[in-house]
């Protein structure tokens, strides 16, 4: 959903990084037993046929057999996969939403700012125009335009979480997703709001940012993020479904996470053990990824679709550990030994 990675990209051999790793049993993980395992085998089996190296493969064939009970699909995790911590907890958890806006296909009074599709000339990796260039309209004329929505604030969300729902005056919903990247690295508003000294960092959240945003610093306080998202429409998903990941196909609620495919293989379960006022215990699948998700202990969890995973998504900010399930001998691999 928010990356520019291609199906051709979505690698699964080991990571070659230098971060630490422990093997430990299932019994260490809190909240094994209770969780859910056949909804998990399902998200996982939403992309396991993507996993093309040669130790995923078979796992995905029988993957089909092991989702008939809750007891055969926790099952099916134990005896072909090891639980392995890479890096050092404590990990960084945030969550995020596909939203749900006002907007118009032409721009009129009210719907005055738009998002854009990617320009043709645009290639993958390029360094393009930064944000400030182009809220300052540099594409403008050229009919790059692909809505017109309300709020310049909305607009940077928007982009921040990579795709959304786009109601039209007639009731008609356009749904969009990621299409590329300018190119500039991603550099956090809130953390200059701290810096700046408006805010302490515990004070921050996309909704105190918003409404910093709005009522106080304006919107060009977002322009210090360089980085600008464009967007395509997607037209082939079902209302019922969640946007498109990193591994083009959907997501799906509390199940599919957002992590950085340097340390964790796209398309790996991922036990979260989140803490914060609302712990989650649960066994996800790493079917996304972001640009401020970065470093072994870091994931975005998806938390649905309109206001209310919204609001829920935009408080989170909480420690915990990140436990990656990797198939038996990948996760012998990871120790200094080999062993």
């Amino acid at each position: 959903m928010r990356s520019a990675l291609a199906a051709a990209m979505v690698l699964v051999a080991m990571t070659t990084s230098p971060a630490p790793a422990e093997i430990l049993r299932f019994a260490d993980l809190e909240g094994w037993a209770e969780d859910d395992h056949r909804s998990a085998l399902a998200a996982f089996k939403e992309t396991c046929d993507l996993l093309t190296e040669g130790d995923w493969v078979p796992l995905c064939k029988l993957a089909g057999d092991a989702a008939q009970t809750p007891d055969t699909a926790r099952q099916f995790f134990e005896l072909f996969f090891r639980p392995v911590v890479i890096g050092d907890p404590p990990a960084l958890f945030t969550g995020y939403f596909e939203p749900e806006l006002a907007g118009s296909p032409v721009r009129t009074p009210r719907f005055a700012w738009p998002i854009y599709r990617r320009p043709p000339e645009l290639r993958d990796g390029q360094v393009f125009h930064t944000r400030a260039a182009i809220e300052a309209g540099i594409l403008r004329g050229r009919g790059l335009e692909l809505a017109w929505l309300d709020d310049p604030v909305d607009v940077y969300f928007l982009q921040v979480q990579g795709s959304g729902r786009i109601k039209m005056p007639d009731g008609r919903v356009m749904r969009v997703g990621y299409a590329g990247r300018n190119g500039h690295a991603y550099r956090s508003v809130g953390q200059e709001m701290v810096r700046r000294g408006t805010h302490s960092m515990d004070q921050v959240s996309a909704q105190e940012i918003a409404t910093y945003v709005r009522n106080h610093a304006g919107s060009d306080l977002l322009n210090v993020n360089p980085s600008y998202v464009f967007f395509r429409t997607i037209d082939d998903v079902p209302p019922e479904k969640g946007p498109i990941g990193a591994m083009g196909r959907s997501i799906t609620a509390f199940r599919s996470v957002a992590i950085d495919p340097a340390f964790t293989p796209l398309g790996a379960p991922v036990w979260i053990e989140k803490a914060g006022a609302d712990p989650i215990r649960s066994l996800m699948i790493a079917q996304d990824t972001g640009g401020a998700i970065k470093g072994p202990q870091r994931a975005d969890i998806f938390y649905g679709t309109g206001p209310a995973a919204g609001e829920a998504a935009g408080t989170i900010k909480d420690g915990g550990r990140m436990v990656v399930l990797l198939p038996i001998d990948r996760a012998y691999a990871m120790l200094p030994d080999g062993m």
